[in-house]
């Protein structure tokens, strides 16, 4: 019988804290590698290395290839298109906070740069994706029940390109994409009221259906807030507003379910919305 090792908890401890410490010194040598490799390099050689990575989508590679293309020439016309498209390759990752660094730190230092309309729609492409694709993707939320701080964010931004901007080829992308977070905010107004409907709280479902009108008109759910008013006002016992409401619904969407009483009871037809599903952007900016 082949007897086994004793090995106390503690060297067990040890062991692993020195097979983590080889790990760690392996990455940083391979880190420092790389680093060494382009010391030296001229600014235009570090662009064309980043670039052809950015053109294979290896986006880490070209991230880490523009950053020391930064470090080592601050300034000139290879560094400026270098943080555009670092920038970029962040959103790509995934690393939407460096993402919105490099963006903010590039429209500081070049406040008039030709490329500022880019900046300013991949900020708002950037603040949209926030959350969006990893909860939408892996758990099919939906966006309008989470927080709305960065999807507010997203709007003001595509808003300033479509202000600012207007002749740029990134201004109808951005106001397209307004139109869509418009309904996704309209949507949150709906879920809300339907909350407080559900619980009774029938001036609080008005108020909600009240603002949604007011704030965002023609979007795909102003009949959903038609509806929800006259539910609600039929709560309230005011039969006046509520046949009102009826009669503008009727008018606008005679198939709605709430004039034949079965909403929201039944399962709500609520239209699915996914805004940022996809991404019309122009990675290439070297003309």
């Amino acid at each position: 019988m082949i007897p086994r090792p004793v090995t106390s908890p503690r060297l067990a401890r040890a062991l692993v804290l020195l097979v983590l410490a080889a790990l760690v010194a392996t990455g940083c040598s391979r880190g420092n590698t790389r680093d060494e490799a382009n010391e030296g390099v001229p600014a235009s050689e570090l662009y064309d290395k980043g670039h052809q990575s950015m053109r294979r989508g290896n986006w880490s590679n070209a991230a880490n290839t523009y950053r020391r293309l930064v470090a080592q020439y601050p300034y000139g016309p290879y560094t400026e298109q270098a943080l555009v498209e670092s920038a970029y390759a962040q959103f790509k990752m995934g690393n939407n906070a460096e993402a919105i660094s490099a963006i903010d730190r590039f429209i500081r230092t070049y406040p008039t740069h030709r490329h500022i309309p880019y900046m300013y729609y991949l900020r708002g492409l950037t603040n949209a994706n926030r959350d969006t694709v990893f909860l939408q993707r892996v758990w099919s939320l939906d966006s309008s029940r989470r927080d709305l701080a960065a999807p507010n964010q997203a709007y003001a931004d595509f808003n300033i390109v479509t202000d600012r901007y207007p002749n740029s080829r990134y201004a109808a992308d951005a106001r397209q994409r307004m139109v869509a977070l418009r309904n996704t905010f309209a949507r949150h107004e709906i879920e809300t009221g339907l909350y407080y409907l559900r619980r009774g709280a029938y001036v609080a479902a008005t108020q909600r259906a009240t603002y949604l009108l007011e704030t965002y008109p023609q979007s795909e759910y102003q009949n959903d807030a038609v509806a929800l008013l006259a539910v609600a006002y039929d709560g309230l016992g005011n039969d006046a507003l509520a046949g009102d409401a009826r009669r503008v619904l009727q008018q606008n969407e005679p198939g709605h379910p709430a004039l034949a009483g079965n909403w929201p009871n039944e399962p709500w037809r609520i239209r699915r919305l996914n805004p940022f599903a996809t991404e019309r952007t122009a990675i290439d900016n070297r003309d």
